[in-house]
């Protein structure tokens, strides 16, 4: 069975409190208004949801996030291929919808959908600062010294715990 350390699994994952996401969906909202995009998400590069603002999804959110977190890792690999390190802004256009990717912080990926209320490059331009801002919270939360509500030997644990139960 592979192990992670307790250490990097603390270090690989942020806690989000309720005033994290509150601040988060600040930027998100904000950034909606002015860019008239129809719905921001922020995901993890995992391909967990974060959190969502604008309007609801014709279909699950879940299978999205996952989707865009897999679709990155891809073009991750393909500018890897190319002699860069990564790509950090994506871009899909469709006759009707289009959705831009943008690596936030690293860790985080904003999930822009939008249509012909608005276009490219005004939403472009506005999640530039959306982007700015959001990576300035996610970097004041994986600052903090927080209780991640793991014990100090969490790995050790579950490992226990599941050779109990098989």
């Amino acid at each position: 069975m592979h192990s992670i350390p307790d250490n990097d699994l603390r270090a690989n994952r942020l806690v989000f409190y309720e005033a994290d996401v509150a601040g988060l969906d600040r930027e998100l909202d904000s950034f909606l208004e002015l860019s008239k995009a129809r719905c921001a998400m922020l995901i993890d590069r995992e391909g967990h949801l974060v959190t969502r603002r604008g309007d609801l999804l014709k279909t699950s959110e879940d299978s999205i996030s996952a989707l865009v977190a897999g679709s990155f890792a891809a073009t991750k690999e393909m500018a890897r291929l190319l002699g860069q390190d990564e790509f950090t802004v994506m871009s899909h256009q469709g006759s009707r919808e289009s959705i831009q990717l943008q690596l936030v912080g690293g860790r985080t990926l904003l999930t822009i959908l939008f249509d012909e209320r608005t276009n490219l490059g005004l939403v472009r331009f506005y999640a530039q600062e959306c982007s700015r801002r959001v990576g300035e919270i996610l970097e004041s939360i994986s600052s903090e010294d927080r209780d991640s509500g793991l014990s100090g030997d969490f790995g050790s644990e579950a490992e226990a715990a599941l050779d109990d139960l098989f």
